[in-house]
This record gives C-alpha cells, sequence and structure tokens, in this order.
C-alpha cells in the first residue's frame, strides 16, 4: 500500500521506522523527481548532527501516522538508500 504523494509535503519533522519498528531517522524534507510540485520520496537524516541521509521512496511507506509523527516503511532499514 503506498501513501498519497501530497501527503509527503506535511511530514518533515516526522520519526521514520523501518518494518521491524527500528528508528531510521527523522524526515528532512520532501524529494521531487517526475513532476516539479508533486514529491517522490523524503530525505531522512539518521541522527541529530549526523550528516548521514536516506532516500525513503513513497512506495517504501506503509503509513503516516500524523497524530504521532511516525512513517511506518514496508522495508527494512538496510533497504533504503543512502546519499550526502
Amino acid at each position: 500500500m503506498s501513501v498519497a504523494r501530497p501527503d509527503l509535503l506535511r511530514t518533515i519533522g516526522y520519526l521514520v521506522a523501518d518494518a521491524k519498528g527500528r528508528i531510521v531517522g527523522t524526515v528532512e524534507a520532501p524529494m521531487y523527481g517526475t513532476a516539479p510540485d508533486v514529491p517522490d520520496a523524503v530525505s531522512v537524516r539518521s541522527g541529530f548532527l549526523s550528516r548521514r541521509r536516506s532516500l525513503v521512496p513513497a512506495d517504501a511507506i506503509s503509513e503516516i501516522d500524523s497524530r504521532t509523527g511516525v512513517i511506518g516503511l514496508s522495508v527494512d532499514r538496510d533497504a533504503v538508500l543512502s546519499f550526502l
């Protein structure tokens, strides 16, 4: 199950947890690719002062809980791509 892509605009600051419930990081910003106004992924920072970031595609997100501010992934933490 994939989430609606416009919902990714309101997820800055949300925690991201993988399929096993382990924390991946915090959403830093939406990432755009195919369309200039609809995000395809989110950038996730793994630590407070860390420079390491991960790219989480919208298809890997299983649910967004706006009440608790947590994004649940359908994949394991090792399947998430890292970038600078």
